[in-house]
């Protein structure tokens, strides 16, 4: 079906992609592996005529085609449903199904009816339910994606291209897309399948094709290889265990007790403690309580009570700005939304919030100050970047991330929050951000972190709140801190409803 051949890319003088092959069937799945800044996003976007190789050629069914832009290679049965959608908001799915190629009667007026047929004849292809009829904001995630998927189907896309499509789903709507993927197989759509999460290569993959800083390593088949070499073919080494390992059962003092906290009156109350040197897992079923807990703790999200004492003295934030001057830091959920000015440098990120200890002379910054501290934070954190002025929409997920806590690092927290801390990165710098994780808490500080992944809840964190309707309905450790024990809890927990 698709044949990429010998595909070269430079910007200036710096080539990023170094004469990459793929190869992709009708009716398989296949999946594009590598690290953040392997190529991958570079590669799709010549796919689809986004932007224009150097070198190579792209054939389709046997033909050579060159695409000026997306239009074009929309035209050659080419779609991609991008990690961050592309839809209008406020209009309906019908709407953004047909933008800007509106299907139009014998005088020029909209034909809503044909529109609506057509888009719920693919809505019945791909077996699944969505509401046609209303603003797409008020869909899920899921829908939203399933919205992005009928949208390319709509232009009669053959080969199509899913970007990181279950970044935000819950499992159970994971499992809807891998059914909606199969269903596309059978019909013999070819499908470039782009994912950080291993386990569903495994799941849903036919072949693999994996990039390594721009170069092609190698395609094969999806049983002729293990999760193990799959990541010495991703990193260019073996990483022989994603998570460091943990420290002994932490004996040191408390540093935040939240005595209680109830997110609605006449819901659970929840209650929980955070020592120093120690990872505090949160775990549970998305919409479960757990990031509303952490904000109400810091005064972000209304609580119908909550009662939190820091270092044993009791404190009532009314926002995080708050608990940053106690020394807790958070790292929200969305880095670029929430966590960065992506327009803005490095430097400008990591000095946020904390242009004070570089005053000199009250009126003035002192810049070679702010410099030095900027490079001392980089590189205790490790960061892969030009230099400090870089601008942090240029680098990888995983180094954004890296930002992130140096930004906190340079603010001397003792407390850190992770809401979703690997989310979107790769296996490689997965492990440095874990590793990241225990220098911080081998100093003395400590972590609460709130996570979706079973095996990174499982393997980092030394003790485990598990969330229900709410509220906690159990706290695990030791050996009771595993996958059958977790979801049993977070399934079939008993919730306690205060009034």
């Amino acid at each position: 079906m698709l044949e990429l051949k010998g595909i070269r890319k430079s910007f200036g003088k710096i080539e990023v992609l170094h004469g990459v092959d793929m190869e992709v069937r009708a009716g398989e799945v296949h999946a594009l592996l590598g690290e953040n800044g392997a190529g991958k996003s570079t590669l799709m976007k010549i796919l689809c005529g986004i932007i224009q190789p150097s070198e190579g050629t792209i054939r389709i069914e046997g033909t050579e085609r060159h695409f000026a832009d997306y239009d074009q290679a929309i035209a050659a049965g080419v779609g991609i449903v991008f990690q961050e959608f592309s839809l209008i908001p406020y209009l309906d799915a019908v709407e953004n199904m047909f933008l800007a190629r509106e299907i139009r009667g014998r005088f020029g007026t909209l034909d809503r009816k044909a529109m609506r047929a057509r888009a719920a004849e693919i809505m019945r292809q791909l077996a699944v339910d969505v509401a046609l009829d209303v603003p797409v904001h008020r869909l899920s995630v899921a829908e939203q994606q399933f919205v992005e998927i009928a949208k390319a189907l709509s232009l009669n896309a053959r080969i199509l291209v899913l970007d990181e499509p279950t970044a935000t789903l819950t499992p159970s709507e994971v499992e809807h897309l891998f059914k909606v993927m199969r269903e596309l197989r059978r019909q013999g759509v070819a499908i470039i399948f782009i994912s950080h999460h291993l386990e569903e290569i495994f799941e849903i993959c036919d072949r693999i094709t994996v990039l390594r800083d721009g170069e092609f390593i190698a395609s094969c088949a999806v049983p002729d290889v293990d999760n193990d070499r799959l990541v010495e073919m991703m990193v260019g080494r073996r990483i022989e265990n994603n998570f460091p390992p943990k420290p002994a059962p932490s004996t040191a003092s408390v540093v935040v007790e939240v005595e209680e906290v109830q997110l609605k009156k006449g819901g659970p109350v929840s209650r929980f403690s955070l020592r120093k040197g120690e990872i505090l897992g949160f775990a549970g079923l998305v919409g479960s309580g757990r990031t509303e807990t952490v904000l109400a703790m810091l005064g972000a999200y209304p609580a119908a009570r909550c009662k939190v004492k820091v270092d044993g003295v009791e404190k009532r934030f009314r926002g995080p700005d708050e608990g940053l001057a106690h020394g807790i830091g958070l790292l929200p959920e969305s880095r670029k939304e929430q966590g960065l000015i992506t327009s803005f440098s490095i430097l400008q990120n990591v000095s946020l919030n904390n242009y004070g200890k570089y005053r000199k002379n009250h009126w003035f910054i002192d810049l070679k100050k702010e410099l030095a501290a900027t490079e001392t934070a980089m590189a205790q954190v490790r960061v892969k970047a030009q230099g400090p002025h870089a601008r942090v929409d240029t680098l990888s997920g995983g180094n954004q991330q890296k930002v992130v806590i140096a930004r906190w690092l340079n603010h001397d927290m003792q407390v850190l929050i992770f809401d979703e801390p690997t989310r979107g990165i790769d296996v490689g710098a997965k492990a440095e951000i874990y590793a990241l994780m225990r220098e911080f808490t081998a100093k003395g500080g400590a972590i609460i972190m709130i996570s979706s992944e079973l095996p990174e809840v499982i393997g980092m964190s030394d003790r485990v709140c598990v969330f229900r309707s709410g509220g906690i309905v159990a706290t695990v450790e030791g050996d009771q801190i595993d996958s059958e024990t977790i979801m049993t809890h977070a399934t079939t927990g008993r919730v306690e409803h205060v009034a």
